[in-house]
């Protein structure tokens, strides 16, 4: 296991949570933070997660944004090479060979809004404040809000969030859909760790299909993503997972997957 300062990753029966842990500075996302989190998500890719869990410590926030002490002085070169990182974390986040939830248990500011759209899915507490808020510093969203957001809320209320730079709470954000569900602060934990082990009970090849598969629909053509969908499909045939399923169906019994 590494040992990084500012996250920590755990494993636990196939779920590997990653933890940003700068709570004195609301979770902000430094350079070294982001580093860490580029080679955490890969050392959870390593382990087989069957399921991956971002969240932040302490009781306020998720991830505030990114550190903006370190970015007012960048030059364009500087500020190309922590977009770069940052688009990185959150390509690598949507792209993990496994559900990714966002246990959103506080502020969601900025970059750190950007990494929880990254994931699968979203779960806020109920005192969870979200926003694209990058117009008021003069800047736009960096890490791949302008890309994703509207294609999570539409095209409407992505230009209202990201224009105004608002914060909206919880409830808001969950009729929006930015958000897929709102529970009391002192659940989430519990109640992410039970969508997180339920992930990780699924056959793995056939949850990283779908993942992928539903990925392809905001890349490309419906045409396209359908002969995609087709490959990933057939392609799962013949594998103890497809086999143990429909055998487990057919006796009308549990399955057993890998």
């Amino acid at each position: 296991m590494s040992d990084w300062e500012t996250i920590t990753l755990d494993h636990e029966n196939g779920v590997a949570t990653l933890t940003v842990d700068r709570p004195d500075r609301l979770n902000a996302l430094n350079v070294d933070t982001l580093e860490a989190l580029d080679e955490a998500l890969d050392e959870a890719e390593a382990e087989g997660a069957g399921a991956l869990v971002l969240t932040g410590a302490g009781d306020d926030a998720f991830v505030a944004g990114a550190d903006i002490s370190y970015m007012q002085d960048l030059s364009t070169p500087e500020a190309q090479a922590y977009a770069e990182l940052g688009h990185r974390v959150a390509d690598k986040i949507e792209q993990f060979p496994a559900p990714a939830i966002a246990a959103i248990n506080g502020y969601a500011f900025g970059g750190g809004c950007e990494l929880a759209l990254a994931c699968d899915l979203r779960v806020a507490s109920e005192d969870a404040v979200i926003g694209q808020t990058e117009i008021d510093l003069g800047i736009i969203p960096g890490w791949g809000g302008s890309q994703r957001l509207p294609r999570l809320v539409g095209d409407e209320i992505a230009r209202r969030l990201i224009f105004f730079g608002e914060r909206i709470d919880a409830q808001d954000a969950h009729e929006h859909g930015l958000v897929g569900e709102v529970v009391a602060g002192d659940q989430i934990d519990d109640h992410v760790a039970e969508l997180a082990a339920d992930l990780a009970a699924k056959p793995t090849y056939a949850l990283a299909a779908a993942k992928e598969a539903l990925n392809q629909a905001h890349e490309t053509s419906q045409e396209a993503g359908l002969r995609y969908e087709r490959r990933l499909w057939s392609g799962l045939f013949g594998t103890h997972d497809q086999r143990e399923g429909m055998q487990a169906f057919l006796e009308d019994r549990a399955p057993d997957f890998e």
